[in-house]
Parts: structure tokens; C-alpha cells; sequence
């Protein structure tokens, strides 16, 4: 799962990031508002931390212009001020979720399952798909209830393909999803593949069907029943 956090405070920022890593999420960053925004409409996240009060502008501003893009990004905000009136504010502008400032890093990991739930699983905590299920909380996958054991790679491969499953996904956009914003610098994808063929192998041994599809020049298709 792939994190943008925009927040200016440098002991607090390098406290989330470091956490937020070491809990397998792929960090992005920014600590002004100027660049938060800049990452947060040209890049694709699951979720986005930002705090109300940054140097250049408003945290509530780059919350409006996400949403009047239409973005599906889910967004927590994370701030000082905790008066309702901000609460309130955040929230009617289409923020998901609100944590004031000081809070504990693994409450902020819950509230970030619970969105990703929320948004991308209809609130599950153990997704399904025919012969392999996915317990997100834990990062577990099994096929037929025996374990798959995945690097972290080929662990989020999966998920970024079950997430759109029956939908097409280019090489680029599982290239972001995997090495975040600087993937757009390399020259080939073509180690996509051998992620992707060993997670075949290891979901064939334990007797699940090949459910992913290769759509010539453009990227793959996790194809599943509904």
C-alpha cells in the first residue's frame, strides 16, 4: 500500500515515516504544501496523511482540490488543532478521517487499515477471491487455507491486482504502485515480470488457478468471477 505523507514537523515526520516503512507500506513524502499537492495530483495513492497547518498553505486546500478532481484517494488528517469546528471542516470537505495531534503511531496504522478497508475491501478484513484469500491486517495470503509465503513485492503485487481486479493495469501504474513516485526515471519494467512470475509459480503450487492475464503492450488483468 502506497502512502503520501505531508506534514512539516521534521522529528514528527521522520517518527510516522520510519513506522509507517517498518509496517510495509510504501512511503512517499512531502513537507510543504506546495509539494504535497503537486505529489498528490500526479501520482496515485491508497491513502494520504496531511496535516492542516503547512508552509506555503493550508492542509484543508489540497483536501478541496482532491476532491474536486474526483479523486479516490482516501485522506486522514493529522493536526494540532483539535477544535470540532476544524473537524467538522475537514470532513465536509471530503476528508476521511481526523487524529489530532499528539497521537499514537499505532492508532494511526488502525485508522489506515480501517480506510483501505473501507474504500477498497467494502470494510472485510479477510478478502476472498475464489481459491485465495487475503488477510491485509496481517499481510497473509492463502490459497485453499494453506499459506503462500510472498516477499513483500510479490505480496503487493497481488493486492494492487485483486484491488482492480477485472480491470486492465499497465506496466506503469504497477511499476508506481510498487517503487513509488521515482519508478517514472526507469528506463525498462521489465522486472514487473519477474515479480510476477514467481508469484504465479507460488500460487500455482498450492493449486490456485492463474488468474492473471497478459494484455500485450499495455499491462495484465487479474481475471476473476464477481
Amino acid at each position: 500500500m502506497k502512502i503520501l505523507l505531508i506534514e512539516d514537523e521534521p522529528e514528527l515526520h521522520k517518527l510516522i515515516k520510519q513506522y509507517l516503512v517498518q509496517e510495509g507500506y510504501l512511503m512517499e513524502s512531502a513537507s510543504d504544501f506546495i509539494t504535497g499537492l503537486e505529489k498528490a495530483k500526479n501520482y496515485d495513492y491508497d491513502c494520504i496523511l496531511v496535516d492542516i497547518t503547512l508552509p506555503k498553505g493550508n492542509g484543508l486546500d489540497i483536501v478541496r482540490q482532491l476532491k474536486e478532481s474526483r479523486s479516490k484517494t482516501g485522506i486522514i488528517i493529522i493536526s494540532a488543532k483539535d477544535s470540532s469546528d476544524d473537524k467538522i471542516t475537514a470532513l465536509d470537505l471530503g476528508a476521511d478521517d481526523y487524529l489530532a495531534k499528539p497521537f499514537n503511531l499505532a492508532e494511526l496504522n488502525s485508522r489506515i487499515k480501517a480506510l483501505i478497508r473501507r474504500r477498497n475491501f467494502e470494510g472485510n478484513k479477510s478478502i476472498i477471491v475464489n481459491q485465495i484469500t487475503i488477510i491485509p491486517d496481517e499481510r497473509i495470503v492463502k490459497v485453499k487455507n494453506e499459506q503462500v509465503v510472498l516477499t513483500a513485492k510479490e505480496y503487493d503485487l497481488l493486492l494492487f491486482f485483486i484491488s482492480n481486479k477485472n480491470r486492465v493495469v499497465s506496466k506503469y501504474s504497477i511499476a508506481e504502485h510498487l517503487w513509488g513516485n521515482d519508478s517514472d526515471q526507469m528506463d525498462s519494467h521489465d522486472f514487473i515480470y519477474v515479480h510476477l512470475r514467481n508469484l504465479r509459480k507460488k500460487l500455482a503450487r498450492k493449486g490456485s488457478v492463474d488468474y492473471i492475464q497478459t494484455i500485450y503492450g499495455i499491462g495484465y488483468k487479474f481475471k476473476a468471477n464477481e
